[in-house]
């Protein structure tokens, strides 16, 4: 049976990690992500893992990618200015194809901004934070459940996918404490990453199969093989030839949306009749469910559409949405991100509305729904 506690949406997250067989964490503490090292650095040795505290972001997010080469799911966990200092490694594990995740426990910027007030004002440099065209998974967990059950979906999709996964948590959803029922290890779907099944002699390490993700060897598992950020070709060494630029830089892209109906997950609430939707993910959605529930208490047809995937963006249910409703509002924790994303989406189909809010406190469930209330009128 489920064992159900009082848990920290940090301790989730840490607990799903273990859950979803992650045995490397390296890192540097910051705050309000703190409480992920912080448990994993006791947990880990109890389950025959490795644990390393580096000397700084950019060592954390390196150890991490040479954890995964030898086979080992592993993860690192930041706020914003420390997920800043680890753009060009991410890049470098998008372009040698080696699975991880980074969990970024966002707060209020730009630099040292405000370390304990909430924020969601990473969303847009997860998708472009890494120079260069590469595709992006990022996941929002709303509740302290979903701390742990998204940790074990973005090793999963990193895993199948051979890619960098980010968790998106903000310092609402980190530091809230809720009952969660924590399942039992064998009730849990778990990937891992393809290995090889032609002999080493025959084996090239980045000769993609039909779903467009090469299998993976550890280091050790006697395949040769190079791993390098250069522009590489089937044997894994570099190469200038246009061609080769050409496919690797699309394959990283098509590995993610050619299986977009498999990595793309959201929540809808009362949208079967609503005239007035709100778009609201992570800390900002646990304001959504109450305003919602107002609004409809005065008359107002408003819902709820919550992106549990942020990127890569749902854009076949937003499309489907601005054809629905009559305005959208787009709620988030930061000086107006996501909006831009919709706006490119919704392409005029319906009016949006941008909810943005930079001061250190959440959006209170009133702003909303007079948010709400105007729109309605308008």
């Amino acid at each position: 049976m489920a064992k159900a506690v009082l848990m920290q949406g940090n301790h989730a997250c840490a607990e799903g990690a273990l859950a979803a067989g992650a045995r490397f964490f390296a890192g540097y503490p910051i705050t309000p992500s703190t409480e992920v090292a912080e448990l994993l650095a006791r947990r880990l040795p109890q389950v025959g893992g490795t644990f390393i505290q580096m000397e700084d972001e950019i060592a954390g997010m390196a150890a991490t990618i040479g954890a995964s080469l030898t086979g080992v799911k592993s993860l690192t966990a930041t706020s914003g200015p420390g997920f800043s200092l680890k753009q060009e490694l991410i890049g470098y594990a998008s372009m040698a194809e080696v699975p991880c995740v980074i969990v970024n426990v966002q707060r209020v910027g730009p630099s040292t901004g405000q370390p304990t007030s909430p924020a969601q004002a990473d969303i847009m440099q997860a998708r472009w934070g890494s120079h260069g065209d590469r595709g992006v998974i990022a996941l929002s967990p709303a509740s302290v459940p979903e701390c742990f059950s998204l940790t074990v979906e973005a090793f999963n999709l990193a895993e199948k996918y051979r890619t960098p996964v980010v968790l998106l948590l903000d310092e609402i959803i980190g530091h809230m404490r809720e009952k969660i029922e924590l399942p039992e290890p064998d009730s849990l779907k778990l990937i891992s990453r393809k290995k090889p099944a032609l002999p080493p002699g025959e084996f090239l390490p980045y000769k993609p199969e039909a779903d467009g993700v090469p299998p993976m060897p550890a280091y050790g598992d006697g395949y040769r093989f190079h791993v390098t950020g250069l522009a590489h070709d089937y044997t894994g060494f570099p190469s200038g030839a246009n061609s080769t630029s050409h496919e690797l830089i699309a394959r990283l892209h098509t590995k993610i949306t050619d299986h977009i109906d498999d990595i793309v997950t959201f929540e809808e609430q009362q949208l079967d009749d609503a005239e007035v939707a709100v778009i609201a993910f992570g800390g900002t959605a646990r304001t959504a469910y109450a305003a919602i529930e107002m609004a409809r208490e005065q008359g107002i047809r408003a819902g709820l559409f919550r992106p549990i995937t942020i990127w890569p963006s749902p854009e076949k249910q937003l499309a489907a949405l601005a054809k629905q409703v009559k305005t959208i509002i787009v709620a988030e924790l930061n000086y107006g991100q996501y909006v831009d994303e919709v706006e490119r989406i919704v392409a005029g189909q319906a009016r949006v509305i941008s909810l943005a809010k930079w001061n250190n406190d959440p959006i209170a469930p009133a702003e909303m729904l007079a948010a709400i209330a105007e729109a309605n009128v308008k």
